[in-house]
């Protein structure tokens, strides 16, 4: 079934959390979960799909427990009556680690995957188009709830004077085979015991848009992410891993940054001044900033009270940035685990309108 429109994301929402699914689920709705859970309290934490708001009727229960080893329970309430568990016997959650849930509705089931790997699927007790409600508690922080259809063609979001209609344009490199992204849905169906593994990429190439997981489509006037704005990067960066941050910058302002983090390290740190009409990189580990960079190809990209759109890829010895679909700078790799860079950071004096990590 196809949507007439794709609804807002909940962002950066306090825990317990409760909110609506536009239309109930619907075939082909996938709705992606991204947070952190907590290191120090609680055992456990839970994904509804629910009836209302009174917990009575829940389609769908997930229900990952940090006990006895970890395991992560599915289950179905009707009429405020609990169902026969499914246990799944394995834990794919890290306390104090960022995930990422996607949940993938079905005609036969819901498919769960957990950063990027297929991990399990739970057949309908009831019709799940009766669930119109998701709530989320326990031992996490929440990014951010968004909805998405899979069957849909990838879309654009709407901005008044960015445009995706080019790719970015960076210039040419050494051609290299690339790995082919994988699909966390194409798995033979097994039952929930059964472990299934795959590795998590996005789709490889420097174009836009193109992602794995399209981004949202917003009606206008677009909503805006609180500032400053974190969010996690699910498994953390690698070779053709993209970043996409776009906004409106502020007419008095006077800078703003991006951060890629690695725990408490910035890994790579843009920062556009307006005051001084530049754009400093530069990378900070163990509190201690290095060398600035601050060499531009041309003028300021960045323009008060004027849209803007980063681009920002991950390659294996750098990050290559371009802004408003113009290559900007590379910038060489200071640290170099990439995997552990699994956190964004946006703050200063701009108007957030669109994330996508």
């Amino acid at each position: 079934m196809a949507f007439s429109s794709a609804q807002p994301p909940y962002l950066n929402p306090s825990v317990p959390f409760q909110g609506t699914i536009l239309g109930g689920l619907q075939d082909g709705l996938q709705i992606i979960i991204k947070g952190a859970v907590l290191s120090s309290s609680g055992s456990r934490f839970s994904v509804n799909f629910q009836t209302g708001s009174d917990e009575k009727d829940i389609a769908f229960h997930f229900n990952p427990r940090f006990e006895e080893g970890g395991y992560v329970v599915c289950n179905t309430k009707q009429k405020g009556s609990w169902g026969p568990e499914e246990r799944k016997m394995q834990m794919p959650f890290q306390k104090g680690q960022p995930f990422e849930i996607c949940v993938l509705v079905q005609s036969p089931d819901f498919k769960v995957a957990v950063n990027g790997s297929h991990f399990l699927q739970y057949s309908h007790r009831v019709p799940f188009h009766r669930a119109d409600t998701i709530s989320v508690q326990g031992a996490l922080r929440l990014y951010s709830i968004e909805f998405q259809n899979s069957g849909a063609a990838p879309v654009q979001p709407v901005f008044s004077t960015v445009h995706f209609s080019q790719p970015a344009r960076f210039p040419p490199k050494p051609k290299g085979r690339r790995p082919k992204p994988p699909d966390i849905w194409s798995v033979n169906s097994a039952p929930i015991g059964q472990t299934i593994i795959h590795t998590m990429h996005s789709t490889p190439g420097w174009v836009f848009p193109n992602p794995t997981i399209p981004p949202m489509v917003y009606s206008s006037p677009s909503p805006t992410y609180l500032v400053p704005y974190f969010t996690a990067i699910p498994g953390g960066l690698y070779p053709s891993k993209s970043i996409i941050v776009s906004g409106t910058i502020l007419p008095n302002a006077q800078r703003f940054h991006i951060n890629l983090r690695s725990g408490s390290d910035i890994a790579f740190h843009l920062n556009p001044r307006f005051n001084e009409n530049t754009v400093v990189r530069n990378t900070q580990i163990n509190s201690s900033w290095g060398s600035e960079e601050r060499w531009l190809p041309g003028k300021m990209p960045f323009n008060r009270g004027q849209n803007f759109l980063v681009q920002i890829l991950c390659e294996s010895f750098c990050f290559r940035v371009a802004v408003n679909n113009q290559h900007l700078c590379e910038y060489n790799h200071r640290l170099k685990n990439l995997p552990a860079i699994n956190s964004l950071e946006v703050a200063g004096d701009i108007q957030l309108t669109h994330v996508q990590a």
